[in-house]
């Protein structure tokens, strides 16, 4: 009888954890990007902060602000100057949406001439023109969020680095594994973290060095600029370089340039858009020997779960799935094969 009411309260017990830590992933799911961000920066910067605080003897504290600093530098670094070059251009195309249905119905009709699909109805340039107009306060929502993330991103890391033996010793001790399969999935994650944190600004710069020779042939005013811009750009899934040369064809369109209008046009649909899925695979494979399927099926389940961060823990969830059904083979199937 006392046996069965432990048993009671054990379940009781991991009901109420269960639902508490429901309640907890609910609520702060929005700042999941941060915490997936904080956690790749750590994996990054883990080995250098063990290195200057236990060889070197330097302040735990101070030593963790500085990483984060440099990390800070690097990320706000681009993102200031992109805002920098972006924002009178914005402002100047909010002032003239006139010219840049012009353009947009252009562009239009160049697309059914060629595919024979038309690209925009009339109900199409409503919708389109009521989106212009409300951009501007979706994109301040936007950016709110992502500097929300950012600062939960830094916050938590500077815990992660001053408590991170401990927080490791925690985290080895909750999974029921052996140490060498502890090991693998440890080595697994710091493979794939680091092979996406190399490879997708990697990748960036292809597509921005791309996207800058076609804005040069067919003669842009500031193609390096744009080119840097599209760079920045490819960062974001699916639509990132088309916020850059699709409003500069556009741009063309309006000026009555229609035939560079529609070399860029075809240049960005066959070359910038398409070198990324090229560069991915090629790249993740030689940095981090990343099976290509792996990558492309992990980018597009993770875009749907993780938003942004989905690049890098997409494709990890398929690794781990591959070495967890490793593991299970090595650990019970082969334990009870052997005691047979």
């Amino acid at each position: 009888m006392t046996q069965f009411n432990n048993r009671i309260r054990q379940v009781v017990l991991l009901l109420v954890i269960a639902f508490l830590g429901f309640l907890i992933c609910r609520e702060l799911f929005v700042f999941l990007p941060g915490l997936l961000g904080a956690l790749t920066f750590y994996i990054l910067g883990r080995e250098r902060f063990f290195r200057l605080t236990e060889k070197r003897g330097w302040k735990p504290g101070l030593t963790a602000l500085g990483i984060i600093l440099f990390f800070l530098i690097l990320i706000a670094g681009p993102i200031y100057y992109t805002i920098t070059l972006l924002s009178p251009r914005v402002t100047a195309i909010f002032s003239h949406t006139d010219e840049l249905m012009i353009g947009v119905k252009a562009m239009s009709q160049k697309i059914k001439s060629i595919t024979g699909q038309n690209l925009f109805t009339e109900d199409n340039f409503t919708s389109l023109q009521k989106n212009i107009a409300n951009f501007i306060p979706t994109f301040l929502n936007s950016s709110a969020l992502v500097l929300s993330n950012l600062l939960v991103m830094f916050f938590v890391l500077y815990f992660m680095f001053t408590g991170g033996r401990a927080m490791e010793n925690v985290i080895r001790g909750f999974i029921p594994l052996h140490q060498e399969s502890i090991l693998a999935l440890a080595h697994e994650t710091k493979n794939m973290v680091k092979a996406n944190a190399i490879g997708i600004p990697l990748i960036s710069l292809i597509q921005g060095l791309a996207a800058w020779l076609g804005y040069t042939i067919f003669g842009l005013n500031d193609a390096l600029m744009w080119g840097f811009l599209t760079g920045v750009f490819a960062f974001f899934p699916i639509v990132g370089t088309m916020m850059i040369w699709v409003p500069l064809v556009i741009f063309l369109y309006a000026q009555g340039l229609t035939s560079q209008a529609t070399g860029l046009l075809i240049y960005s649909l066959i070359i910038t858009g398409n070198i990324d899925y090229l560069t991915r695979v090629t790249l993740m494979k030689k940095i981090g020997d990343i099976h290509p399927l792996i990558t492309v099926f992990g980018v597009i389940v993770g875009l749907q779960l993780f938003g942004f961060m989905g690049f890098i823990f997409g494709p990890l969830i398929f690794s781990y799935s591959i070495i967890l059904v490793k593991i299970y083979a090595h650990e019970f199937v082969d334990s009870t094969r052997n005691t047979i």
